[in-house]
This record gives C-alpha cells, sequence and structure tokens, in this order.
C-alpha cells in the first residue's frame, strides 16, 4: 500500500540525515555527563506568559543519560545511522534503539535545537 511505502522511505532517508545542533543555545555538561540545554522563550504569547505567569525568560532543559550522550555525539558530521552505532556501542544493545533515536531527534528538530545538514529554513 501507498502509506507503507511512505513510511519505509522516511525511516530509510532519516539514517542519512545528519543532525547540527543550533549554535544559539547554550548548554552545560554537569560531571556526570548530564546535559542541561538553557532555552530562551521568545515570541508573543511567551511574553504574556512571562508576565501573568511568571514564567521564566529562560529554562533549563535538563536531558536524560541517552539524550545527554546524543546531544554530545552531534557534531554535524555524522548521520542518524553512525549516531545509533554509537548509541549501541556505549549502551549495549537497546530496545528499539533506532526508532527512539529518531523519536528524541525528531522532539529536537521541532523545538528547533537540532536542524538538519542542507536543510532550507522557510
Amino acid at each position: 500500500s501507498f502509506t507503507m511505502a511512505k513510511k519505509k522511505d522516511a525511516g530509510k532517508n532519516y539514517l542519512d540525515f545528519v543532525p547540527v545542533r543550533n549554535p544559539s543555545f547554550d548548554f552545560t555538561v554537569a560531571d556526570d555527563g548530564i546535559v542541561t540545554i538553557a532555552v530562551e522563550w521568545q515570541g508573543f504569547y511567551h511574553r504574556i506568559a512571562q508576565r501573568f505567569f511568571h514564567r521564566p525568560r529562560v529554562s533549563d532543559i535538563k536531558l536524560d543519560t541517552y539524550g545527554s550522550f546524543i546531544w554530545q555525539a552531534i557534531d554535524g558530521e555524522k548521520t542518524v545511522f553512525a549516531l545509533s552505532q554509537e548509541l549501541e556501542a556505549h549502551f549495549g544493545s537497546m530496545e528499539k534503539a533506532l526508532s527512539r533515536l529518531i523519536k528524541f531527534l525528531e522532539i529536537m528538530h521541532d523545538n528547533r535545537l537540532i536542524s538538519w545538514k542542507g536543510e532550507v529554513h522557510k
């Protein structure tokens, strides 16, 4: 069916994608290797939230062990496939390692923490 083919393609293409960290986000790495990314909330709705709900302008996003490892492994050269191999080497054979990696990267991408190399932003 058409949907099956489409899904398979998406998975295959993802392996060749190269994630690139967004340089406008500062991050720190603790001694235990945990990464914390400082995200500045911008835009009209965020300003309203800050004013009325005393929401901080900058929030710290603390990644888990797995996310921290991926974030630090992203160097703007490695493909998703290469990153998945590093993950497996580091954490041993993980359940659904590749799909978890892709999901994590998609979330990071949706929040503009990473981009895909060669991607044109509209």
